[in-house]
């Protein structure tokens, strides 16, 4: 087994003796191109490594060997045109099954990866490909993405190459036709080209609630700080199928579909839908029999208002979910339905999973498990000191200066000002709040700016979500905190209701009487609107800022 490589143990009597423990052992060139999907084709050449299709009927099957060599091929592709380790490459792919051999090739190439979502605009564009440096970007063949890419380029002056995937396209280089005439053999690079484990490998460009996106950057270790995302929490099995949904511009991608999956051995199911559809997804899990499976909360709260019954979802054994926190209500139906329970885990794109419920203990509902062993957890308040049991306070990583823990991120690309203020200080602020009680277990309360200040109350949106959805005709909602003259700020619930069910001042009222019965009285929401669907990133996170700036822009006209 690969994982005897990287780690000295890899079974544990206990969640106490995981986290005292575990231990990663990092090569000093490590990278997961070379140590990880050759090594694996090079001990077994028939090795399953990704099963992919889409909702054309187009279906692939890649060996670790085919990948080994299409990305070989790919590497000296990319060298042709110039890139070399340090360059940045953009991609945005969403689930193509190109993804892989081209990341893997990048990796041994030693050059940058920047994932791209297929919403980014034409300023999202600009903005990123000037602020990396980007030096080619490789699409989907998709209208969109084309033209916003199109109408970027003349301002983007480091850009030198597009290269489109699926099929070809005028101006574009066609990827499977460009890689052909190269060799499928890649050394490892030596000399100024070699990879150190802790030169940059990615970098995320994730939003905050203030300013543009910053550029996280991660380094080549970054991989092996996912074997615990993937083989202790998602516990994928080898030669088994694992399913994460999320498309390639996201962090959870890398969560959950390439690192620690392929270093655990695990073959990738990759569904390349062209829009989430409950029944489909479920059609596919049924079909393909998928052994462990990780999806946002919000596509288990749309799949249970699918007749289960007629889907087999026998072969799965695990169940996960990431990105936010799931409703209590959400995970009792499932288990009812499924016989599964839905382990929870939290982290950022700054990092690997951070909290997660693990094999050795029995979960909470409500809980989003305990510490990875990897990192220092604890919660502050805002003076920098350490928090009771039972109160809230800001989840932190500590000691980041001297030990980094490996699969955190070693800081924001170009910017060594916000590196130091956010890595060189006694700790790294998640600007996320929780709660732990007195056995360890960690509740998640929101981030700090979703927190709601009203009438001198602190309020998470999750304790109050969680109470809607316990009622019949909530199908999911956000919580945020409206501008009210005298309070400040009020409870606002912006609420989609299930099949069935028609907006109503009557429904309201019963709605408000319903969390005052199972949660205490004052986080009632005083404000309640119905709408369609609720404003949300690709990845599935509700975007509670745009309902706040939207109720705030209303109530200053």
């Amino acid at each position: 087994m690969l994982l005897h490589k990287f780690l000295p143990r890899t079974e544990f009597d206990s969640y106490e003796d995981f986290k005292a423990n575990y231990k990663v052992n990092i090569p000093e060139d490590f990278n997961f191109g070379f140590d990880v999907v050759d090594a694996w084709a090079e001990a077994d050449e028939n090795k399953k490594a990704l099963v992919w299709c889409n909702d054309h009927g187009e279906e692939k099957t890649f060996t670790f060997s085919d990948i080994s060599r299409l990305s070989n091929k790919t590497a000296n592709y990319f060298r042709s045109l110039g890139i070399k380790k340090g360059d940045v490459v953009m991609m945005i792919l969403r689930r193509r099954w190109e993804y892989w051999i081209c990341a893997t090739a990048l990796h041994k190439v030693g050059a940058i990866l920047i994932p791209g979502s297929l919403q980014l605009t034409k300023k999202d564009i600009v903005y990123r490909g000037n602020s990396a440096e980007v030096k080619a970007i490789i699409c989907i063949n998709d209208d969109f993405v084309i033209n916003q890419v199109e109408a970027s380029e003349k301002e983007i002056p480091t850009l030198e190459n597009k290269i489109v995937v699926g099929e070809p396209r005028d101006g574009w280089r066609f990827f499977e036709d460009e890689i052909e005439p190269f060799s499928d053999k890649f050394p490892r690079p030596t000399g100024d080209q070699a990879t150190n484990w802790n030169d940059i490998m990615l970098v995320y460009f994730t939003s905050g609630t203030t300013g543009m996106p910053k550029m996280v950057q991660h380094n080549f270790a970054h991989p092996l700080g996912h074997i615990v995302t993937a083989k202790y929490w998602q516990m994928v099995q080898e030669d088994k199928l694992h399913m994460s949904v999320s498309d390639s511009g996201w962090a959870k991608f890398g969560w959950g579909k390439i690192y620690g999956q392929w270093i655990c051995g695990a073959v990738i199911f990759a569904y390349d839908m062209d829009k989430f559809i409950p029944a489909k997804l479920l059609e596919v899990i049924s079909k393909y029999k998928i052994t462990t499976f990780c999806a946002p909360p919000t596509m288990y709260r749309f799949m249970l208002q699918e007749d289960l019954k007629k889907y087999d979802l026998s072969s799965i054994q695990r169940c996960c979910t990431a990105g936010e926190p799931l409703n209590p209500e959400v995970i009792k139906k499932w288990q009812e339905y499924t016989g599964h329970f839905i382990y929870e885990g939290f982290g950022q794109s700054e990092g690997s999973v951070l909290l997660a419920n693990f094999q050795w203990f029995e979960p909470r509902l409500g809980s989003t498990g305990k510490p990875s062993p990897i990192y220092d957890i604890h919660l502050v308040d805002k003076d920098g000191n350490d928090v009771k049991p039972g109160e809230e306070g800001s989840i932190v990583v500590m000691d980041v200066k001297n030990h980094p823990p490996v699969g955190l991120f070693t800081g924001y690309y170009k910017n060594p000002e916000m590196t130091e203020e956010k890595l060189l200080g006694k700790f790294y602020n998640t600007d996320d709040m929780a709660s732990c009680d007195e056995d360890g277990y960690y509740c998640f309360i929101g981030r700090d700016d979703d927190v709601i200040k009203c009438s001198g109350y602190r309020i998470g949106p999750f304790e109050v979500e969680s109470a809607l959805l316990e009622h019949p005709s909530v199908v999911e909602c956000a919580i945020t905190g409206a501008p009210d003259p005298i309070r400040g700020q009020v409870v606002k619930a912006t609420v989609v209701l299930a099949a069935g069910y028609t907006p109503s001042e009557e429904l309201k009222k019963e709605l408000q009487s319903h969390v005052k019965r199972v949660t205490a009285p004052y986080k009632y929401p005083r404000v309640i609107e119905f709408v369609d669907e609720l404003p949300k990133t690709l990845g599935g996170k509700i975007k509670r800022g745009q309902i706040r700036k939207s109720d705030e822009d209303a109530a200053n006209k």
